[in-house]
């Protein structure tokens, strides 16, 4: 079954409304530096692991996403939800290069300081 790709538009307005859930499909490190909001983190090599315990409701909106265009690890894991069960996952083929081109902010996770300790 071929994966539905969706645009830079329909993702942010999805994200406003809490209508779906936006999967980045980069190295943990990549996802640490910053992702779009709301974001979890899969690779392709993770997603049998992590899927389950992570998008528990296999008929929720899935967004999948990568670096960019030349990216093919949101198509990766994206079929292989599809293989698992999932019933509406979606490709956001720009991913964050799109996103962030668009002007968009991204999620950085706030690091504890190693000054305000103790």
């Amino acid at each position: 079954m071929p994966i539905s790709e969706i645009q830079h538009a329909e993702v942010a307005d999805l994200i406003a409304r809490g209508e779906a859930v936006l999967v980045e499909a980069l190295p943990e490190e990549v996802y640490a530096e910053g992702h779009l909001p709301g974001a979890v983190n899969i690779r392709p090599r993770r997603v049998v692991e992590l899927a389950k315990t992570l998008l528990p409701n296999l008929d929720e909106r899935i967004v999948v996403y990568c670096g960019s265009a030349e990216c093919d690890s949101s198509l990766r894991v994206a079929q292989r939800l599809v293989d698992l069960g999932y019933r509406d996952v979606h490709r956001y083929v720009g991913g964050k290069q799109d996103w962030v081109d668009e002007g968009r902010p991204i999620e950085i996770p706030i690091r504890p300081s190693l000054d305000s300790c103790c």
